[in-house]
């Protein structure tokens, strides 16, 4: 694993500032439902992945501005929750799971995506649907 070509570094430091920027603004101005589109860096980090393995580990590390939002400067509020180990435990594991999940699902995107254009493409080549093409230009 090359880490200087193998990552997308731009798009990874982007892609966790915006998910902690969106949080932070969330979190500080009451609007709850904002924290939702925190989530977007995340899918974008996932989206210019090298790959579903590289965007799975690459929105993990994405999280780690959230825990630390949550552990050490209480963004989130100040839950007894956080204040037990099992509580601070359970928590990096779930931003970090979560900053997983939202990875993968932003290179699976890619991935269909990337498959649908190469299926368009060869259905333009081989000539299907050309009848219907060339009916739709005539219109």
């Amino acid at each position: 694993m090359d880490l200087k070509n193998d990552i997308d570094w731009r798009s990874l430091i982007i892609g966790s500032a915006i998910t902690a920027g969106l949080a932070i603004f969330a979190s500080n101005g009451g609007q709850d439902w904002l924290m939702l589109f925190s989530s977007v860096g995340l899918l974008y980090v996932g989206w210019s992945a090298k790959n579903i393995k590289y965007g799975t580990v690459l929105g993990a590390i994405a999280a780690t501005p959230l825990i630390y939002l949550a552990l050490v400067t209480k963004a989130f509020g100040n839950e007894p929750f956080y204040s037990t180990t099992t509580g601070i435990i359970i928590v990096i594991l779930v931003f970090l799971l979560i900053g997983a999940f939202i990875g993968f699902v932003g290179a699976w995107a890619k991935r269909s995506r990337e498959k649908a254009k190469i299926e368009y493409e060869k259905q333009q080549k081989t000539g299907k649907n050309k009848n219907k093409n060339k009916k739709k230009n005539n219109n």
